[in-house]
């Protein structure tokens, strides 16, 4: 038997990557573990999405031969992929496995590190949640790759063409997690809403089939490109298990700075669709992505952009302060922004978007939505323990009850109430 420890950096395609191969890796007979000095084999999917990226995942292999030196070491994912002779050659590590080979990475591993199975751990039923060690949200893989060629990005490089995995393939997935005990899964992709275009077939149909033949309470959709969404799209929230929240990239609130990222929709194309989308899904959450001192973008660009983002009015902004990136077309590119200015201009827009999360969350103040529970913090005084949870709309919930009241993976009521941090990040709670 080998005991097997997987981690990951970066998004939710690798932790989707690490949770099916912690799947396949039990099914083969092998035990997954849940920290590095149990491992035989320890395995890191990297991230490399910015340079600063990469910089993280040469530092976590090298915690993780610190941590465990006489283990094995296997490297995957983007990092992987666009700089193998760097990673081969990096302390401890044995193996290294690019993007294009992720699908048969357990197969790998298993012939070329000699692996030894335990045939009785492939029968556990249980094997299913192994990774990350919960059953309340799992993250599943519905394509990679793709075709889009934002300036600023290197993923299309390090993930390729698009690949689509079949609708079956994943109902098959989301069954299993369902039974298994999970009571939502995050449909996840580097370009989530080209799904289906080397299969002759497209989201919307997706999101329908999983519907239709899955029961899992809630189904969440990852990032979407605006320009994916065709016009009936909403339809799909008539089922009140498509959750209402929706994360649509915007980059920058400056039609030429998007120009300039070879971004496929221009502010007013997004703003009529946020609108379309709000009158069509009550209680909606929007979050976006937003770059900051993107290369060229001046005084002006900068004035329209913060601007635009507080005419659209956002739930939560994952605000990047732009830096090079080798390989990318925008690391080339004139107008590079002075370190300072980045810095600056980011700092106003936390300041912008944390406002923006305050209006949001009091918005709900009052109401009464389900809150699906993930995490116990530690016992308080009087008996009391505090958890934590997110709403369908994916508003993160604080509530404090009996500590000997176990929450963990449940469904309940809650009525909302004041937003809390400083600045807000959650709401409180009373469950009703």
């Amino acid at each position: 038997m080998t005991n097997v420890y997987l981690t990951t950096l970066g998004c939710r395609l690798n932790e989707a990557e690490v949770a099916a191969w912690a799947r396949d890796f039990q099914a083969a007979g092998h035990r997954v573990v849940e920290a590095p000095a149990q491992a035989d084999i320890m395995l890191l999917n990297t991230c490399a999405v910015t340079s600063e990226a990469a910089r993280k995942s040469r530092q976590f292999v090298n915690r993780l031969h610190r941590q465990n030196p006489a283990a094995r070491l296997v490297i995957s994912g983007c990092y992987a992929e666009l700089e193998p002779s760097s990673v081969a050659v990096l302390t401890g590590v044995d193996l290294v496995i690019g993007n294009q080979e992720k699908s048969r990475l357990v197969e790998r591993v298993s012939a070329e590190l000699d692996l030894h199975a335990m045939p009785e751990l492939a029968a556990n039923p249980d094997g299913v949640h192994v990774y990350p060690g919960s059953r309340t949200r799992a993250f599943v893989k519905a394509q990679d790759g793709c075709r889009n060629r934002c300036t600023f990005c290197i993923v299309t490089i390090a993930r390729g063409e698009e690949r689509s995995r079949t609708s079956a393939e994943i109902v098959d997935e989301i069954n299993a997690l369902h039974g298994a005990g999970y009571q939502e899964v995050v449909l996840t992709g580097v370009h989530l809403g080209g799904y289906g275009s080397d299969l002759g077939t497209d989201l919307k149909e997706l999101v329908a089939t999983i519907l239709d033949h899955t029961n899992i309470p809630r189904l969440r959709l990852s990032s979407l490109e605006p320009w994916d969404i065709p016009p009936d799209f909403w339809e799909l929230w008539g089922n009140a298990r498509l959750m209402p929240h929706l994360h649509l990239p915007l980059q920058s609130g400056c039609d030429a700075t998007l120009q300039r990222m070879a971004r496929r929709c221009d502010t007013d194309t997004y703003a009529e669709l946020v609108a379309s989308a709000r009158a069509a899904i009550p209680g909606l959450t929007l979050t976006t992505d937003l770059i900051v001192g993107f290369p060229g973008e001046d005084e002006a660009e900068w004035a329209d952009t913060r601007d635009y983002v507080q005419e659209i009015g956002f739930g939560h902004i994952h605000i990047f302060t732009y830096s090079a990136r080798s390989g990318t077309t925008a690391a080339r590119m004139r107008g590079q922004i002075p370190g300072e200015v980045r810095r600056a201009r980011s700092r106003e827009m936390h300041a912008i978007a944390a406002e923006m999360k305050r209006t949001h969350l009091r918005h709900f103040s009052g109401d009464i939505r389900p809150v699906l529970w993930e995490g116990r913090g530690e016992p308080e005084a009087g008996g009391q323990a505090r958890w934590s949870g997110y709403t369908d709309n994916y508003l993160r919930v604080e509530v404090t009850v009996p500590a000997s009241l176990d929450l963990e993976n449940q469904l309940t009521q809650t009525l909302l109430s004041h937003p809390l941090g400083e600045p807000p990040d959650r709401l409180c709670g009373v469950i009703q």
